[in-house]
């Protein structure tokens, strides 16, 4: 990817729109999209300027636009950028693009008006990666968690932990470089201690993966029972419209019924299955296969039981089987016909949270979505910023905790500084390559590859 010349995208979506905007970077930006515009005054840095964008040909007036120029270093790319916006007609901003592509520019790739941003030192890789997951929102507060990581939360984070690392590693080669100098030696303990101060905070960092992956990704929770427990009319009220079709008839939901809320700024899809139970037809058995398989591959699973029946049926007992082992909340439904006030034990389930709701009347559904928040949380309150939400972030962190624990061995065996540098070394490589301060080229080509043209 050249550097050197001027690119130019649409940088809005597909489609048409009330406004379109068509950007350019690099040093001939000015020079190529002047002579197709008809300006009111002349572009001045930081400031927006109506104008007329004109027929090269024959000069006549295409459209009204607005331009605004950005003068390196003070913009996106810290090249010079120019963009035109004009009304959001796929005609329109295609001949800008045309146009420019005539006088010189060339297509810009996917993300390369951001990763110009990063080569050039305007932001680090987290905060280039972080743009994508702004732009990829479903959600407000995804959105803000993205802007937290564009704003550089978690290159802040790391970096304590990063700048002990190195000065560790500075006083050990300064022992190793100037042992002639009587420069002292650094103590085992001193080693230990030094080495903990860099783990703590990056083990707490790697904690935090859990939760912001369900963040950034968003989950996927399965409404399992036997039929005739409430599961879609419970469905419905955590939508909160008539989704799935409730009936007094068993079996009625024969197919999978999904749909995705945001409980918390969290994407939840919700899943409405099947009633559990020896099915009555092909039809009714296929669902019921397609229940299970929805049990096991939810992120979180919510058993549905009657809470009017004082015995358990024996397809609560299977389910909660199925589901041991997973994350799942127990939802005793009906609880407001419950006349008996007591009900059996339910093997497996009973160590699960339970929720006690009425779906017809909502009573317990905001306890039950509070629940449902907890568990994805982990209970852990509100999150810090700096949260890891990307794998290739987690995995790195994970090899640096790993050099970590095995310059903690190297220290408590007694080898040699200089292996144990190597160590440290080894701890340090991955810390860089989240922020790109060593990534290579086909990492960052795979990152950005991802990014629509035209950011």
């Amino acid at each position: 990817m050249h550097l050197d010349d001027t690119i130019v995208a649409i940088s809005t979506a597909p489609g048409r729109g009330g406004i379109g905007v068509v950007r350019l970077s690099g040093s001939e930006a000015r020079e190529i999209v002047e002579p197709l515009l008809r300006l009111k005054r002349t572009l001045e840095a930081g400031r927006a300027v109506f104008g007329e964008l004109l027929d090269f040909k024959s000069g006549e007036r295409i459209d009204e636009v607005v331009v605004t120029f950005f003068e390196k270093p003070h913009s996106y790319t810290t090249e010079d950028v120019i963009e035109i916006s004009a009304h959001g007609s796929p005609v329109v901003l295609e001949y800008v693009v045309e146009q420019a592509l005539a006088r010189g520019a060339r297509l810009a790739e996917p993300g390369e008006f951001t990763m110009r941003g990063f080569l050039h030192g305007r932001i680090d890789l987290t905060q280039a990666e972080a743009v994508r997951d702004l732009i990829e929102s479903q959600t407000l507060f995804q959105a803000k968690v993205a802007a937290q990581q564009l704003e550089g939360a978690l290159s802040l984070r790391i970096r304590p932990a990063k700048e002990q690392l190195v000065n560790l590693i500075a006083l050990l080669e300064a022992g190793i470089d100037f042992a002639e100098d009587d420069v002292a030696v650094v103590p085992d303990d001193r080693i230990l201690a030094a080495i903990q101060e860099v783990r703590a905070p990056l083990k707490k960092l790697a904690q935090s993966f859990a939760y912001g992956r369900v963040v950034h990704e968003g989950l996927t929770l399965a409404i399992v029972g036997r039929p005739n427990v409430g599961k879609s009319s419970l469905f419905n009220r955590l939508i909160e419209r008539d989704r799935a079709i409730v009936t007094a008839i068993p079996g009625t939901t024969r197919d999978l019924v999904t749909e995705t809320v945001s409980l918390a700024g969290i994407p939840i899809r919700l899943i409405d299955t099947a009633g559990i139970r020896s099915a009555g037809d092909e039809a009714e058995e296929i669902g019921i296969r397609k229940s299970y398989e929805a049990l096991a591959d939810a992120d979180l699973v919510l058993v549905v039981t009657d809470h009017t029946f004082a015995q358990h049926a024996d397809e609560d007992r299977v389910l909660c089987e199925a589901s041991a082992g997973r994350k799942r909340i127990l939802v005793r439904n009906k609880a407001d016909l419950n006349t008996h006030g007591t009900i059996s034990a339910l093997p497996h389930c009973d160590v699960s949270p339970s929720v006690f709701t009425s779906a017809l009347s909502g009573s317990g559904v905001e306890e039950l979505r509070a629940r449902i928040v907890e568990e994805v949380g982990g209970g852990a309150g509100a999150p810090e910023s700096g949260l890891l939400t990307n794998i290739r972030h987690r995995k790195l962190i994970d090899d640096s905790l790993s050099a970590l624990s095995a310059a903690e061995q190297a220290v408590q065996d007694r080898i040699p500084h200089e292996m144990l540098l190597m160590d440290l070394y080894n701890a340090l490589r991955p810390i860089d390559a989240i922020t790109g301060e060593t990534t290579t080229d086909d990492i960052l080509n795979l990152i950005f590859s991802r990014f629509c043209i035209g950011k």
